[in-house]
């Protein structure tokens, strides 16, 4: 579950990491009076204004309604509304969202930490995440962090560090030393940098997080080292865990179609092709995806229907996989272990019949126990619904309506 920076910084602060303080608001009114709080709290003159959407790249994208930065800064408190009204209300576009972009509802006023004082400020790159291929936590980072990151990693690969964490033994006090040597700090920022990335790994590992990513973390001018940014992935499987994080979910911020598919229970993400899938298990589906592509087409979605695949279970899987006008065609892939194939198919004629007119090919493959009398029930319904008990028969199924 993606989260947005305003609450990824209250994570990050629960745990002792040090944050460039703001308040979150939904009005060009409430930005003015966040921004005369935030400025009594900190002294703070001038204020940077942050669009709040699940995507990265927000300092260079743009709004089209108001050519406006996903990222301002407002020298003085009499700007704050007109830079906030810029924002607000409009669409995003970055390098992470389509050509529409994200409609921004939220936007961030955070204190100006670029003062000046005895050293130049510096921006670090730094995020915690699993490193699958061998096991453990690791920790990224580099010295020359900041909106050009992308670019670093491309042509200065050198720069981008890696930090791995035995998972038995948790960070190190040794390998928070080397981070923060290997980032060219000294005194009291090298002090700050030790104790920031201890408190940023325990913040991932406590909050079940699937990533932290903060660009930048800012070395100040007077040797403080916070968090400025922070972009945050939580482990949807572990939010049982912690109900205050479940509570931060931003539905505007996801597909429709997914959000709805989720309330019903089903395991739904939308993809770009021209067949849509309903199959139960996740391995089962990945397979049925393979040979979608192997016979000519491409998926238009993952979805997992589970093991209880009744009929009205498998009529709102229909409705929500016809909600996509690229769909030609749906492949059903069921193998029937708990559930018995013929009362899928008596689902897929039954949610057939309830629906009306379905203009696509359905292609239903259905193998386990009952398979032949659950073949026998949909090629007898008159339904123009084409069976199978072969995988092999269902993708030459695919081939022929894709053709």
């Amino acid at each position: 579950m993606n989260i947005h920076e305003y609450q990824g910084k209250s994570i990050l602060q629960s745990f002792g990491v040090a944050i460039q303080r703001g308040y979150v608001a939904e009005s060009p009114s409430e930005a003015l009076d966040v921004a005369k709080k935030l400025a009594e709290e900190t002294g703070t003159g001038w204020f940077v204004i942050k669009a709040q959407i699940h995507a990265g790249g927000r300092g260079k994208g743009v709004v089209t309604e108001t050519g406006s930065h996903g990222v301002v800064l407002a020298k003085g408190i009499d700007e704050v509304q007109d830079k906030a009204n810029g924002i607000l209300g409009g669409h995003l576009v970055t390098a992470q969202t389509n050509s529409k972009g994200k409609q921004v509802n939220k936007v961030l006023i955070a204190e100006d930490v670029y003062g000046p004082g005895d050293s130049e400020p510096k921006e670090i790159y730094m995020s915690v995440l699993l490193d699958r291929a061998n096991g453990r936590n690791i920790i990224m980072y580099s010295p020359q962090g900041g909106m050009d990151i992308e670019a670093v990693a491309e042509e200065t690969p050198e720069l981008i560090f890696k930090e791995a964490i035995d998972p038995t033994l948790g960070l190190q006090g040794f390998q928070a030393r080397r981070i923060a040597f290997n980032l060219g700090l000294n005194g009291k920022a090298f002090k700050e940098m030790v104790k920031f990335v201890s408190s940023l790994y325990n913040a991932y590992v406590g909050s079940d997080a699937t990533m932290f990513e903060i660009n930048p973390v800012l070395k100040t001018s007077d040797d403080r080292v916070i968090a400025v940014d922070s972009k945050v992935s939580l482990d949807g499987n572990a939010l049982y865990r912690h109900k205050d994080y479940a509570e931060m979910r931003d539905t505007t911020e996801e597909d429709p179609t997914e959000v709805e598919a989720d309330e019903a229970g089903l395991n739904y993400v939308k993809l770009d092709g021209n067949v849509g899938c309903m199959v139960n298990g996740a391995g089962l589906a990945m397979a049925t995806m393979d040979i979608i592509k192997l016979s000519g087409g491409d998926p238009a979605n993952f979805l997992d229907v589970g093991g209880t695949a009744d009929a009205a279970r498998v009529e709102k899987a229909f409705r929500i996989i016809l909600k996509d006008p690229a769909v030609k065609a749906i492949l059903v892939n069921i193998f029937g272990g708990i559930v018995r194939c013929d009362r899928v198919a008596q689902g897929v004629v039954d949610a057939y019949r309830n629906m009306g007119n379905i203009e696509v090919p359905i292609i239903v493959r259905l193998q386990g126990t009952n398979a032949e009398e659950a073949k026998r029930l949909i090629d007898e319904s008159g339904l123009e619904v084409k069976s199978a008990i072969l995988l092999k028969e269902a993708a030459e199924a695919v081939s022929e309506v894709l053709a």
